[in-house]
């Protein structure tokens, strides 16, 4: 599964803007008279109408499930679901009893009055380019992700009205977590051409280009109020440290990243320029992830360099397998599996996400954009 990899921190996020935007009150297209809207779930005033979440494996809540695809997490110990069956959530936190609300559904699984709250269009191997991922067969890019919202869209403007519907897309949060996979099951891998083509700063140039033009379909969608996140310290996960057989990260692979994280930033900095209305913000993931790595045991981790669920070198050479027991003391451990965080880490990202300053944030902090 080395899909799932640095996802890793994306994965977070989505756990962040359920946890916080919904923790604080209440994400759902619209209650207090909204005309898209529904009084399910937790009780508060609501930040935004919905949240709509387009990404990669562990922000993927089921839209592989069906799929052909060896990217799937539909099995224990990573989720139950209601019924007590597995979510295929590529994640072991589970995040509703915090938010006061139902989750937002995938979008294949999705109907009717579900979709008021917001749709998970996110697929674990997806990429922002539709190459990407191939290895794991099914798997659905952010092109087919975004034209997958526009059928929701048209879904909810034939039952309410276009103008309705328009202004509350334009108060919605828009997150998306997209790009891990571009290098980790692409750029770095050896049936990949990628790495002979294109030099980190030619790649990262090539991936920010497609981005651009996505989010601004999505823009052009109705979208305005957009939450980025940044790639993560690859080389630090356990999966690196057990492929490279390191004790500590393989700076080659973080620094491989760096250049997409400078030019998301300065996309932001030229779409809110360029686009009337809209609002971006960056989540810096490696900036949170190094503050993590460094001041671990003051944030109450003692384990950084293994996974809680995984077997080999680090539990990072095979990443938690069907019904595997995971370790007993999750919440000192940093990583879930050979990929993913614990939900502790992915709670303590998202209340910086959603509190934090511009030091983690940019230009604006969740609680801020969803604010406005």
């Amino acid at each position: 599964m080395v899909n799932i990899f640095f996802r890793i921190i994306f994965s977070f996020l989505l756990v962040m803007l359920l946890l916080l935007l919904l923790m604080n009150d209440k994400v759902a297209l619209g209650q207090d008279g909204d005309p898209v809207g529904s009084t399910q779930g937790g009780g508060g005033r609501e930040m935004v109408p919905a949240l709509f979440i387009f990404g990669d494996s562990l922000i993927d809540n089921g839209n592989n499930n069906n799929l052909p695809s060896f990217a799937k997490a539909n099995y224990y110990p990573y989720g139950i679901n209601f019924n007590g069956g597995p979510t295929g959530r590529f994640s072991n936190g589970y995040t509703s009893e915090l938010l006061g609300l139902p989750l937002i559904p995938a979008y294949s699984e999705a109907s009717g009055a579900q979709v008021l709250h917001g749709v998970n269009y996110a697929s674990a191997a997806a990429g922002i380019l539709d190459i990407t991922g191939r290895n794991f067969v099914g798997r659905i890019p952010f092109d087919q992700q975004i034209r997958n919202f526009q059928n929701t869209l048209d879904q909810v403007t034939d039952n309410l009205g276009a103008s309705d519907v328009s202004n509350a897309i334009a108060r919605c949060i828009f997150f998306v977590g997209m790009g891990s996979n571009d290098y980790l099951n692409n750029y770095l891998m050896p049936n990949y051409n990628t790495k002979n083509q294109y030099n980190a700063q030619q790649y990262a140039d090539l991936l920010v280009s497609e981005y651009s033009r996505q989010l601004t379909t999505l823009y052009n969608l109705g979208a305005r109020k957009f939450v980025l996140a940044g790639l993560g310290r690859m080389g630090c996960i356990p999966r690196i440290l057990a492929q490279y057989q390191m004790d500590r990260c393989s700076e080659e692979v973080n620094q491989l990243v760096m250049p997409f994280n400078a030019n998301v930033k300065t996309m932001i900095n030229n779409l809110n320029a360029n686009l009337p209305g809209a609002r971006f913000t960056f989540i810096d993931i490696a900036r949170m992830f190094e503050d993590l790595l460094t001041n671990y045991r003051s944030y109450g981790f003692s384990v950084i360099d293994r996974g809680c669920c995984g077997i080999g070198r680090n539990g990072g050479q095979i990443t938690c397998l069907p019904f595997q027991t995971p370790c007993a003391n999750r919440e000192q451990y940093v990583f879930w599996d050979a990929f993913h965080p614990t939900e502790a880490v992915n709670i303590m990202f998202g209340r910086k996400a959603f509190y934090g300053d511009q030091s983690v944030v940019y230009p604006m902090n969740i609680q801020q954009l969803a604010s406005l």
